[in-house]
């Protein structure tokens, strides 16, 4: 190879080498001294024996690759022969074979096509034998013997061979005979209509006669000469005539006198009609489906449906008219609540006498305005039964109707014609539509009667020496009459098992409550009982400030109530132990409303209602509790907790402190108790007094109130109060600022202490005698009072942990860090 000039190849090979190529190639033609003539020639060297090690493997790899060439050869020859084999004995031994396999299926072909026209061809024979049969056998059972079963049966057996050889011309052919000369389907139709004429009056005459056996005997050969239609169409009828007259005579029991129908009277007759209907389904299902086939019953279910419709109109027209219920319809539309109206007028413009006024009280309980409560409340009652009655029997057509095998998630699903139906229509128009207008009605006038009758207790007092001649909780009258018919609506709403009459119901008691109840009680607490002191820092008239106490138990007892009564309305409930000794839960709700979404829905709707009542209850009540503290607490604590404290000194004498000390009080002005104390703290002893004295305060403050206020109203008045005290006790903890050494600041833990105790701690005295709960939830706002005097009398070390953030830093953790120095520095030490 020529070294004049780098050689082609070995750049070509170097692409594929796994060397890899310096950045710089020397260039012999460049080369400027021997050394770089040297290095170029070595690096040329170098490549050279690279080339030729690759082409000397190349080289030898050739001796394999041509080895293996010759032994594709000879297997493309041994391939080639054995091709040559293959088609000689596929065009030379298997031709024959193939050709006479094709024969042989094809005669097998042909053969089974043959089998299958005679097996045809004998089939269609056997049909027309058997239709021969069927038609003698009609023709001879309906001569002389007369044996209509056997006829029906014969007609039966004929409808079930098939309508092509039934009217083929083979079988017109052969089946007709010199007695019966008539083609087949010409007999058997003339054979089924003749039956079918001859059962219907049979079945008539049966009917007349009150004959069972004869009327199921005959209704049971209609199915079997293809007359399916007609006997359920008959047997229909003929339930309906014992639905009708049992019907009338539910109705005529009645005409002997009016008081007869009075009460329940309509409502009975209606669930009689749909029991009957229900019971008949029932009792008479089985024996239609036995004969006619499953599901074969609806066609009699929509029959008897058409006369309950006629029945059910009837019965609720006639109680409407007998009620005289479109013109108490009147009377509610275009009663005024005239009490309501003004009792919501500013008090110069409502003309009419507060609630307390005997005569207000005597006019509510004579003059309804033309509208007599007691009569609506059984308008109401008899609706409700109406209505739950109609729900249990829609539910009953709904199971009986629908496919057992669907599966809708449990929904129920009405059939369409009872949806359709005239008596579902006159349901909705003179029952729902009334039942919801007069409950709107019965709701806000009771509401209206209960405040004109409202009845405050007696022989309540301030004076906590004096008893209280009330029970708890301490409410007027008006909450439990007003309650009490909230829970009655409720439960009656929910009987009927119409989610329509639920949804109207419950939202129009939730406004009632809010508007009424709750506007109501707000009027009295701002415009009639608002405890205004009369004098600048003097307390509110007693009667005053207890009927305002009575008013926030009213609101916070209804409340409660509301909750009850959902509560009771919804929830589970345990039943008597069943036949195995384990008490089983009744989801009411379920029970009442199958549909999951229906009774969802409902549980919503009620769910709803005490929501919204509890947030508007709690609204007002917060704003009554901020009142009662602001008016009659308030500018009382800071004198309190000032007299508590009153010439209490913090920087008592030691044994080794001289005798002139100073004192922060007038110990000339002191009286002979504290300059006792006084004189003991300068002894070295500690007599306590900030308790006594703030327990004493405290006690003549709250116990009045507490005696009446219901335990929860009171926990929201102490929530309050006892922030507000925190922070008066945390401003004058930090205003000991060098006024404090070491030995009082463990008298002024001790004292703080003490007072927080009190505090969470108050008797309800006369009351109930229970104390109020969350006592350690109301210690929590004293934390920091507590953390400050803690600070103030820590040992050294403990300190020191705090500062460097250990363990003891917990029990402190509501201070921030600067707070903590701040508390730390109002000891002198």
């Amino acid at each position: 190879m020529s070294k004049s000039h780098p050689p082609p190849s070995v750049n070509g090979y170097a692409s594929n080498s796994t060397q890899v190529t310096p950045p710089h190639t020397p260039d012999i033609f460049n080369a400027s001294s021997v050394a770089e003539i040297k290095a170029t020639l070595s690096h040329l060297h170098e490549q050279e024996a690279t080339v030729t090690a690759r082409l000397d493997a190349l080289v030898a790899l050739q001796k394999d690759f041509s080895r293996e060439l010759g032994r594709l050869d000879l297997l493309r020859a041994h391939l080639s022969s054995q091709t040559t084999t293959t088609r000689s004995v596929s065009h030379g031994m298997l031709s024959g074979a193939a050709a006479t396999a094709d024969r042989i299926s094809n005669a097998v072909r042909r053969l089974d096509t043959e089998q299958a026209r005679v097996k045809s061809t004998l089939k269609v024979v056997d049909q027309v034998a058997e239709l021969k049969a069927c038609v003698l056998g009609v023709a001879g059972s309906m001569g002389a013997p007369q044996d209509w079963e056997t006829a029906a049966s014969y007609l039966n057996r004929a409808s079930k061979i098939p309508p092509e050889v039934v009217h083929g011309a083979f079988a017109a052919e052969i089946v007709p005979t010199a007695e019966v000369p008539d083609p087949p389907n010409v007999t058997l139709d003339n054979a089924a209509e003749s039956l079918c004429g001859l059962f219907l009056r049979e079945f008539d005459r049966a009917v007349k006669e009150n004959d069972g056996a004869k009327i199921t005997r005959f209704f049971k050969l209609f199915p079997l000469i293809g007359r399916s239609e007609v006997g359920l169409d008959v047997y229909g009828r003929y339930v309906c005539q014992g639905i009708a007259a049992r019907a009338r005579a539910n109705l005529n029991a009645g005409t002997a006198g009016s008081q007869s129908k009075d009460g329940f009277f309509y409502a009975n007759a209606l669930t009689k009609l749909l029991e009957h209907i229900a019971q008949i389904i029932d009792g008479h299902g089985p024996l239609v489906e036995r004969h006619y086939g499953p599901r074969k019953m609806g066609r009699v279910i929509e029959r008897l449906q058409v006369e309950a419709d006629v029945q059910g109109g009837i019965i609720l027209d006639t109680w409407s008219d007998e009620r005289h219920v479109d013109r108490k319809l009147m009377d509610i539309k275009s009663y005024a609540f005239t009490f309501l109206v003004q009792s919501f007028l500013p008090a110069q413009r409502a003309g009419t006498p507060r609630a307390a006024s005997p005569a207000v009280r005597d006019a509510a309980a004579t003059d309804d305005e033309g509208v007599d409560m007691k009569e609506i409340d059984g308008l109401l009652n008899e609706v409700g039964v109406m209505l739950g009655r109609w729900s249990l029997y829609c539910r009953f057509l709904a199971d009986i109707c629908n496919d057992p095998g669907e599966d809708d998630n449990g929904r129920i699903k009405i059939p369409g014609f009872l949806q359709e139906s005239s008596l579902m229509k006159k349901i909705n128009e003179r029952l729902i539509t009334p039942f919801n207008t007069m409950t709107t009605f019965f709701v806000r006038r009771s509401v209206e009667k209960a405040f004109q009758l409202d009845e405050q207790p007696s022989g309540l007092t301030l004076n906590p020496h004096k008893p209280l001649k009330a029970d708890p909780p301490i409410i007027t009258s008006a909450v439990d009459d007003i309650m009490y018919i909230v829970n009655k609506i409720l439960h009656q709403s929910l009987a009927t098992s119409q989610i329509q009459v639920v949804k109207n119901v419950v939202p129009t008691l939730s406004r009632v409550l809010g508007s009424d109840f709750i506007g109501m009680t707000q009027r009295k607490m701002r415009d009639d009982y608002y405890p205004k002191p009369l004098v600048q820092g003097g307390q509110p008239p007693e009667h005053t400030l207890i009927t305002f106490l009575i008013l926030i138990n009213n609101l916070d007892v209804a409340i409660d109530y509301i909750r009850r009564i959902v509560q009771n309305n919804t929830e589970s409930k345990r039943t008597v132990p069943g036949p195995d000794g384990r008490p089983e839960e009744t989801d009411q709700l379920r029970s009442l409303f199958p549909d999951p979404n229906e009774a969802a829905l409902a549980a919503q709707t009620i769910q709803s209602l005490s929501s919204s009542f509890e947030s508007k209850a709690n609204d007002l009540l917060s704003d009554g509790i901020q009142v009662v503290f602001n008016n009659v607490i308030k500018h009382r604590l800071r004198p309190i907790l000032a007299d508590a404290f009153r010439d209490i000194e913090y920087q008592p004498r030691t044994a080794t402190d001289p005798i002139t000390s100073t004192i922060h009080h007038d110990y000339e002005d002191s009286d002979e108790d504290e300059r006792l104390a006084n004189d003991n703290d300068m002894d070295g002893s500690m007599t306590e007094l900030v308790r006594p004295r703030f327990a004493n305060a405290w006690a003549e403050l709250l116990v009045p109130i507490a005696r009446i206020l219901t335990p929860a109203a009171l926990d929201r008045l102490l929530t309050v109060t006892l922030a507000y005290l925190a922070r008066l006790l945390e401003k004058r903890l930090w205003s000991y600022q060098g006024r404090v050494n070491v030995l009082g600041a463990t008298r002024l833990e001790r004292d703080v202490s003490g007072l927080v105790n009190t505090a969470v701690d108050v008797s309800r005295g006369g009351g109930s005698g229970a104390g109020v709960p969350s006592r350690y939830r109301h210690r929590e706002v004293f934390s920091r009072c507590l953390q400050i005097v803690m600070v103030m009398g820590m040992e050294d070390d403990e300190w020191e942990e705090v500062l460097r953030g250990g363990e003891v830093e917990e029990v402190v953790d509501k201070l921030s860090r600067e707070e903590r120095i701040r508390a730390r520095g109002v000891v002198k030490r």
